[in-house]
């Protein structure tokens, strides 16, 4: 069903295209209302909404994704032959890249906007609100890896930073403290490392403009990801126009419907020995599947059942058989995790290396990183007289006064012209460390860079391995998909899909991801696991049955595991139900901003309890699906005292790929119209339920909940299997 919004033109060559496309097409409702229904007319199975005139490109991507059928232009009378229905199983190449573009670019315009937007008001404004950093200096200058400048600023010795949304990894711009938003640029970097009292940002190229006033830090919207994002499609584009055939090429033919899977290879005579000897049967079964798969193998990981457990495995069977990796996910956290549990698990004679800009990798894999593994190459031609005097000029730099301004300026130069010398030394270097490596770690926009595409054409990837899969955008996992000639893609596609700020590219379909419509197409070609070793039994059993076909189960010592374990008495399950508490949400900072001050209190009087139980703070989460009751509750813990001060309180986002002890959950919405939002996503609520291991608190209103037939579930759970209380106890 399309929205009622569309114009009347759009309208008609919506019934044009789909009359040609063979497909069954109805008007439905009067003037304002009216609105098209394309397919059967047995129950509409997706509800496209948009506020407002719906834009042209947005249109077409919706037919492209949802219907895999092309929506002729304005004032076009005939639909031509390419517009006509593509195989119903999946889009074709050029469809997919002609839908994904114009999304990608709604994503970017709302990026752009976002971060316009935390300057728009004032710069007094933003830094109020913690978006920028305002009246810093430059503390210290040193050098960084190869050739890299780590500036250190402070408000002055000791003196606190204010409170502000900074943090490690972001992209930032350096301005003067004083002038508004269009003050020049002084210089651009990432931001390495953040205490109290400093802020470090290392930048690629010593500043040549002065830097001896006060400072503002703001941060950037990243321009790099989204080229890189659509120089990935460009590529995929050439496959499916035939001008290139890349290694991953078959997977181009498997994925978007040109052939079908092959068979696997039959099994060695020597059957494989498993290194880690703890595999369960679905992840023995699912990484033996993985080493005899010619093309393509998905491994369904519901929660806690040991997916990267079984990607490890994996990836060091390849490795044993000679076979070169590129192992990707979608964050860095998830990168630098894989790498851990790989190093750790791994002979010492794996040979691995981790691609991405020192300062945004975890202090426990930058010895892996390739700039470290270049400087420690043998055969590197870097040389040390020229990082000698890096060292010297950067300490004279760090010396020289406001007024020596001749002098460094004269300084900076030098700095750049040798990091520059440096960087063209290190190429050779950086060639042979790649080309020797059994296995190349980054993230999935990671590997789009440059370096890597050189490296892969000249040694290509025998397998490419996606954790998280089921959290990264398509157009991502395809720049590293065309590297390898096989691929392994880890996730779960019934947890929470990739951020998408855009509404309107989220509704378009790019948030759906190529682990999803992989499984939906070739689903012979999972391997699910089952057996999950995070949660007691109750909590598990809500998310099997619900979402897994009754799938998983537990060893003992999990499935019977509850807060007694710190001579705490409380249920697993426990309902604090708020109906008749009169504890009505409100509105936040926008629509689509909710929060709860009632509810709020009494999910921190419920941490209160359980603290005073002996449960550890560190071990206590509160999971809440909106920002603005995130921020409240914040507030409030702030105000309560250095008890709750190590609860962790964050977005149900925020917490994916997390655990706790405990869990306790703010569902925010109560109003008379039963209005539940996103709550009835029920990948939303599988995340939030299974962080818990032992305890999860359900704060919420019934009435509202039951609106919804899964919410009304999920209570109806709650009250079989665990307890229910009134929030009135909480709030007296």
């Amino acid at each position: 069903m399309f929205p009622s919004s569309l114009s009347a033109s759009q309208r008609a060559r919506l019934h044009e295209a789909a009359e040609s496309a063979g497909i069954a097409h109805a008007s439905r409702g009067e003037g304002e209302q009216r609105c098209i229904v394309l397919g059967p007319d047995d129950g509409v199975e997706t509800v496209l909404q948009h506020e407002g005139a719906v834009p042209e490109e947005l249109l077409s991507s919706w037919a492209r994704l949802h219907l895999e059928m092309v929506v002729p232009p304005p004032n076009t009378v005939a639909v031509p032959p390419a517009c006509r229905r593509a195989a119903p199983s999946q889009p074709s190449v050029v469809a997919f890249v002609a839908a994904t573009l114009p999304l990608l670019e709604l994503e970017h315009a709302a990026e752009v906007s976002a971060g316009e937007s935390l300057l728009a008001s004032s710069v007094v404004e933003a830094a109020r609100r913690g978006d920028i950093l305002l009246a810093l200096r430059v503390v210290d200058i040193s050098p960084g890896f190869l050739g890299r400048t780590v500036l250190t600023l402070s408000r002055g010795e000791g003196a606190l930073l204010p409170d502000h949304r900074l943090g490690t990894h972001d992209l930032v711009a350096l301005r003067a403290s004083r002038g508004g938003h269009e003050s020049p640029l002084l210089a651009r970097g990432v931001v390495s490392r953040v205490t109290e009292t400093t802020l470090a940002v290392a930048l690629d190229e010593a500043p040549e403009e002065q830097l001896d006033g006060l400072l503002r830090v703001e941060r950037l919207a990243n321009d790099v990801t989204h080229a890189r994002l659509k120089a990935a499609l460009a590529s995929l584009s050439a496959v499916g126009a035939g001008s290139a055939r890349p290694p991953g090429a078959p997977l181009v033919d498997l994925l978007f419907g040109r052939c079908a899977p092959r068979p696997p290879s039959a099994p060695s005579a020597r059957p494989v020995a498993l290194l880690n000897a703890a595999l369960d049967a679905s992840q023995e079964a699912a990484v033996r599947f993985a080493l005899t798969s010619p093309e393509l193998v998905l491994i369904h990981g519901p929660p806690g059942t040991g997916k990267t457990t079984a990607v490890v495995e994996a990836i060091l069977q390849f490795v044993a058989r000679g076979e070169r990796v590129l192992a990707c996910a979608s964050s860095n956290i998830a990168v630098d995790n894989l790498l851990e549990r790989l190093r750790s698990a791994a002979p010492s004679s794996l040979r691995c290396v981790r691609l991405g800009h020192p300062a945004r990798l975890s202090p426990t894999v930058l010895d892996a990183c390739l700039e470290a593994v270049v400087a420690r190459a043998d055969s590197t031609a870097l040389a040390a007289d020229v990082r000698r005097e890096m060292r010297t000029l950067t300490q004279r730099l760090s010396k020289l006064g406001p007024r020596e301004r001749a002098e460094r300026r004269d300084a900076r130069r030098q700095l750049s012209q040798l990091a520059r010398e440096e960087r063209t030394r290190e190429k050779a270097a950086v060639r042979e460390v790649l080309a020797g490596c059994t296995v190349v770690a980054a993230t999935l926009t990671g590997s789009l860079s440059r370096t890597l595409k050189d490296a892969a054409r000249e040694r290509p990837f025998d397998v490419v391995v996606i954790d998280e899969a089921a959290q990264s955008l398509e157009a991502a996992a395809w720049g590293a998909l065309l590297m390898g000639r096989r691929a392994v893609l880890a996730g779960d596609h019934l947890q929470l899909p990739p951020t998408v700020l855009s509404d309107a590219a989220a509704q378009g379909g790019l948030s759906r991801t190529l682990f999803e419509r992989a499984h939906a197409a070739h689903g012979t070609l999972c391997r699910m696991l089952t057996v999950q070793y995070r949660m007691h039994a109750r909590i598990a059993d809500w998310a099997s049955g619900e979402l897994y076909d009754g799938r998983l189960s537990a060893p003992e010592s999990v499935a019977t595991r509850t807060l007694a374990h710190f001579n705490a008495d409380f249920p697993v399950l426990l309902h604090i139900d708020t109906a008749g508490c009169d504890l009505e949400e409100s509105d936040g900072d926008g629509a689509e901003s909710k929060s709860n001050e009632g509810e709020a209190r009494t999910a921190l009087a419920h941490v209160s309890r359980l603290l005073a139980a002996g449960v550890p703070a560190q071990g206590i989460g509160v999971i809440t699906p909106y920002r603005a009751q995130v921020t409240l509750l914040r507030e409030l813990r702030a105000a309560g005292g250095p008890a709750l001060e190590a609860v962790e309180i964050s977005t149900v986002d925020g917490f994916q790929g997390r655990e706790k002890e405990a869990i306790v959950i703010s569902c925010v919405r109560s109003n008379a119209a039963g209005a539940v939002g996103f709550l009835s996503d029920r990948r939303r609520f599988n995340v939030a339920v299974t962080r818990a291991r032992r305890h999860v608190a359900l704060v919420g209103d019934s009435e509202t909940l039951r609106r919804d037939a899964f919410l009304g579930r999920l209570c109806d759970w709650f009250g079989q299997h665990g307890e229910i209380a009134s929030a009135a106890e909480y709030v007296q």
